[in-house]
C-alpha cells in the first residue's frame, strides 16, 4: 500500500512562496452557486467540502468577471464590486482552516456572454466577430475600453489579495484577452493587431498592471489556450512564445488548454466527456512543461487516481486538475491518503455538471446529489440513533442509493432486484457503447452495499408476501417505470420503444422512424445505435430543437453520429397514428405543430420515446398496511428530518416510493430522492 511518503499525488509542492500540501487541484470552474454575483454560504460550503476532503488547492470563480460590460453568462462572481471582499475573505479563511490553498480565476468574458443581460452594455472583443455559443455581436474594443479594462483587472486582483486568497489565475481561452492573442479573432490593424508581438501587447498590459497592484508574494497564474488546434488559429509555437513573455511580466504558473470553446462542438473537444479517451491532452501538457520554466498544471478528463498519479510521477505535470472527479467525490484525496482509494465515488464523464448549469441553473453531479447541496445534504452519511429493518424493491439507481445510504446509517437492509444484475435503466442507457461508463454509477453502489453489509438479492421478483416476510420497519419501492408508447390515435400496439432498440430485443431491418417527445438521452441513444449499424433512421420530434434536455457538452457526440450516418431529422411534428399497410410495413401520420398539415411516412419500424410510466403495482398493494399511507412530508424531506406522518397508526411499516416508480425523471433525480429521504431514516 502506498503511504503519504511515497505517493506522488500526496507530495507537497511550492509555487513561489506558497506551499501546497499535495499535487491535486480543483481547477477553476463556475458551478453557478453564487448569489447575485457574491460567493455566499452555498458557494463557500461547496469549496470547503473539498478542502476538508484533502485537496491541495481549490480554485474558485470559474471566470469571476472584472467589469460591468462582462455580464455573467453562467452564474459568474462579480469582482468589480467591493462587497465581494468580505464573502471571499470568509471563504478563504474557512478553506485555509481546513488545510487547503485557494485562488480565484479572473476574466473579462469578452464576447462569450450576451448583449441582452446584466446592464445591457455592449460586449467587447478584439474584433467584431460573433461567438456562436452565446450569440453576441461584440463591439471592437476602443482604446478607452482597453484602458478601463486594464484598471478593472488590477482592481479585481487587489480585491482578491485583500480577501486573503493565495493568488489568482487569469483566464485566457475563449474570452477577452485571448481574442487579442489569437489570429482567428484578432483582425485589428492598429498596434494591437498583426504580428504576435502586437497581438500579445494588450494581455501583457493586463498582466503587468495586475502584478503592480498586488504584493510580490501573491501568486498570479494564467490558464491559457496553448494551441487553438484549427487552421489559421493560434499555433503551439506562438502560444509558447506568448507564454514566455507573460512569464517575464510576472506569471507564476501556467494551466494548459488545447482547442477553443466558441461553439458546442469545440467546447466538447476541449472538455471531453464519456466515450472519449482518458486524459487526451496529457502528453501535450507535458510538452508545454518541457518548454517553460514555471509550474504547469492541467485538467482534462483526468478522472481516475491512477492516471493522475502517473502524470505526476512521470513529471508530465506539476499539479494535476481533478475537477469533475472531485465534483463526484470531494473527499477523493482523503480517501487516497487513508488507503480507501477503492471507495472513491467515480466520475463517469457524463458532463451533467456542466450541462446542468444551462438545463437547471447550476452544477449537479449526475450521481452525487450532495454536491452543491452541502448546506442540506451530507457527503458522509451519519449513523442513525437506532437500527431499523428496511426493505427496498428495485435495484436501479434509486434503489441502490437507498440501500447504500441506509446501510451507511447502520440499518439492516434487504434489496430485492428482479434481474440477474442490478442497474435498471442505467444498464439500458449504457448499451450505447459510447456511454458504457455510466455503469460506474451502478458498480460503485454495489461495491459500497457489499462493504456495508446490505443483503442484495438478485434474480428475485419480490411480491407483497416476500416484503412482509422480512417484517420491515421501512419499505421503499424503487421499481422504476416501463416505456410509455401511447399515441393520440390508433396504432400503439404496432410501435416499439427505445428500450427494445438498446436492449437488443429489436434488431430492425429496413427504415426506422424514431419519434421522440421526451427530448432527453434515450431517443438519441436509440438513433445513434441504429445509425451506426447502418439502419436508415428518421428522427421526428415535436420540439423546435433537437433533444432540448441534452446539453451542449453531450449533444455534439450525437450530432456527429447524425451527420456521419445521414440521419434525417424532422422538427415540430407530432406522431398522430400508426397503421399497418397491406405489404406489412407501417404508415406513420405526422402532424405539424404550427399548421393544419399532415404528412405520412412509410417505414418498417416506428420507435417511440415518451418517457416511462411508473411500475408501482407493488406499492399500491402494500399501501393499506403502511402507517403513513405512502405520504411524504415535504417540509421534513427538505429539512432533512424524519418522516413523522402516520395517518394509519395501525400500519406495520412506513412505505415510500422513489425514482421512476413515482414519475419519469433522470438519474440525478432518482439518487436525490433516495439520499434526502433515507438520510433521516
Amino acid at each position: 500500500m502506498r503511504t503519504r511518503v511515497t505517493d506522488p499525488l500526496l507530495q507537497p509542492f511550492t509555487i513561489k512562496n506558497l506551499t501546497l500540501r499535495n499535487r491535486v487541484v480543483s481547477t477553476s470552474h463556475e458551478p453557478a452557486f453564487g448569489e447575485n454575483g457574491i460567493p455566499g454560504d452555498r458557494y463557500r460550503m461547496y469549496h470547503l467540502e473539498k478542502a476538508r476532503g484533502g485537496v491541495g488547492l481549490t480554485m474558485i470563480g470559474g471566470s469571476a468577471v472584472v467589469s460591468p460590460d462582462s455580464p455573467p453568462a453562467f452564474g459568474n462572481l462579480l469582482l468589480y464590486r467591493d462587497d465581494v471582499v468580505p464573502w471571499l475573505r470568509r471563504l478563504a479563511d474557512d478553506v485555509h482552516g481546513a488545510g487547503a490553498a485557494v485562488m480565484c480565476q479572473v476574466t473579462h468574458l469578452g464576447r462569450r456572454t450576451s448583449n441582452y443581460t446584466g446592464d445591457w452594455l455592449p460586449v467587447l472583443s478584439a474584433s467584431p466577430l460573433r461567438e456562436p455559443a452565446h450569440r453576441a455581436f461584440p463591439k471592437e474594443a476602443e482604446p478607452w475600453d482597453l484602458d478601463r479594462v486594464v484598471r478593472d483587472y488590477a482592481d479585481a486582483a487587489a480585491r482578491c489579495e485583500e480577501s486573503g486568497l493565495d493568488g489568482i489565475e487569469i483566464q485566457s481561452y475563449g474570452h477577452f484577452l485571448d481574442s487579442f492573442l489569437s489570429p482567428t479573432t484578432n483582425h485589428r490593424s492598429d498596434e494591437y493587431g498583426g504580428s504576435l508581438v502586437r497581438r500579445s501587447a494588450f494581455p501583457r498590459r493586463v498582466i503587468r498592471a495586475i502584478r503592480s497592484a498586488v504584493g510580490p508574494d501573491f501568486v498570479v497564474g494564467i490558464r491559457m489556450m496553448m494551441d487553438e488546434d484549427r487552421p489559421g488559429g493560434l499555433s503551439f509555437e506562438e502560444a509558447l512564445e506568448a507564454a514566455r513573455r507573460y512569464i517575464e511580466d510576472g506569471i507564476d504558473f501556467v494551466s494548459t488548454i488545447r482547442g477553443s470553446i466558441e461553439s458546442d462542438a469545440t467546447l466538447a473537444k476541449a472538455i471531453p466527456s464519456m466515450g472519449t479517451p482518458s486524459a487526451p491532452f496529457l502528453e501535450f501538457s507535458a510538452e508545454v512543461k518541457r518548454h517553460l520554466d514555471v509550474p504547469v498544471m492541467h485538467a482534462g478528463r483526468i478522472a481516475d487516481v491512477a492516471t493522475a498519479r502517473y502524470a505526476v510521477r512521470e513529471g508530465l505535470l506539476d499539479l494535476v486538475g481533478m475537477t469533475r472527479a472531485q465534483i463526484a467525490d470531494p473527499h477523493l484525496v482523503a480517501k487516497v491518503a487513508s488507503g480507501a482509494e477503492d471507495r472513491i465515488r467515480p466520475c463517469v464523464g457524463a458532463s451533467y455538471c456542466l450541462d446542468a448549469i444551462y438545463d437547471s441553473g447550476d452544477t449537479k453531479c449526475v450521481h452525487n446529489p450532495a454536491t452543491g447541496r452541502e448546506l442540506r445534504l451530507p457527503h458522509t452519511v451519519p449513523p442513525a440513533a437506532g437500527r431499523r429493518k428496511a426493505v427496498i424493491v428495485g435495484g436501479g439507481p434509486a434503489g441502490l442509493e437507498a440501500a447504500r445510504v441506509l446501510g451507511e446509517r447502520g440499518h439492516d437492509v434487504v434489496l430485492f432486484e428482479a434481474a440477474e444484475v442490478p442497474g435498471g435503466q442505467i444498464r439500458i442507457a449504457a448499451a450505447n457503447p459510447r456511454r458504457r461508463d455510466l455503469l460506474g454509477i451502478v458498480d460503485w453502489r454495489v461495491d459500497e452495499c457489499k462493504v456495508l453489509g446490505v443483503d442484495l438479492r438478485l434474480n428475485a421478483l419480490a411480491e407483497a408476501d416476500d416484503v412482509l416476510a422480512e417484517d420491515p420497519d421501512v419499505v421503499l419501492v424503487a421499481t422504476g417505470g416501463l416505456p410509455n408508447t401511447s399515441l393520440p390515435g390508433e396504432g400503439a400496439a404496432a410501435v416499439t420503444d427505445t428500450w427494445d432498440v438498446l436492449s437488443g430485443a429489436l434488431r430492425p431491418r429496413g427504415s426506422v422512424l424514431v419519434y421522440d417527445d421526451n427530448g432527453a438521452y434515450p431517443g438519441l441513444d436509440a438513433v445513434e445505435v441504429m445509425a451506426r449499424r447502418g439502419i436508415a433512421v428518421e428522427y421526428v420530434t415535436p420540439e423546435r430543437t433537437l433533444a432540448p434536455d441534452v446539453g451542449s457538452m453531450n449533444s455534439p457526440a450525437y450530432l456527429r453520429a447524425f451527420a456521419e450516418h445521414s440521419v434525417h431529422t424532422t422538427l415540430a411534428h407530432r406522431l398522430c397514428s400508426v397503421r399497418r399497410a397491406a405489404d406489412g410495413r407501417l404508415t406513420a401520420t405526422l402532424r405539424s405543430e404550427y399548421a393544419a398539415t399532415e404528412r405520412e411516412r412509410a417505414v418498417d419500424h416506428v420507435v417511440v420515446e415518451h418517457g416511462t410510466l411508473p411500475c408501482a403495482d407493488l406499492y399500491w398493494e402494500l399501501l393499506p398496511g403502511s402507517s403513513n399511507l405512502g405520504r411524504v412530508g415535504h417540509r421534513e424531506l427538505l429539512a432533512g428530518e424524519p418522516q413523522r406522518d402516520a395517518p394509519n397508526p395501525g400500519g406495520r411499516y412506513q412505505l415510500f416510493r422513489i425514482g421512476d416508480a413515482v414519475t419519469s425523471r433522470n438519474i440525478h433525480a432518482a439518487v436525490l430522492d433516495a439520499l434526502r429521504l433515507c438520510v433521516a431514516v
